[in-house]
């Protein structure tokens, strides 16, 4: 069915402080973090979740000439669609 583990060899292993662990793995996912989600793309400016609305608006062909849409429906159809993890981004 799974996989079967093989465990390292002892001499692979190496002895880390959890605290200096800790802190690595932490700076790099906020690196990681700020990098891909809160700084603006260089290419046109935006983030990718004003990339995720601008896309669902064309779905729904709302164009500047068309009536207009509550927010909330634009929102509630990106939230639902290509947002995976909640409404705080939005």
């Amino acid at each position: 069915m799974g996989k079967t583990l093989i465990p390292p060899e002892p001499a692979d292993i190496q002895e880390v402080a959890l605290r200096d662990a800790l802190e690595e793995r932490y700076l790099a996912y906020a690196l990681s973090t700020i990098m891909h989600r809160a700084l603006p793309d260089a290419r046109d400016g935006l983030k990718p979740v004003h990339r995720r609305i601008l896309y669902g608006m064309r779905l729904l062909r709302l164009d500047p000439g068309t009536t207009p849409k509550k927010s909330a429906k634009i929102v509630g159809d990106v939230m639902g669609d290509f947002h995976p993890h909640g409404d705080q981004a939005i």
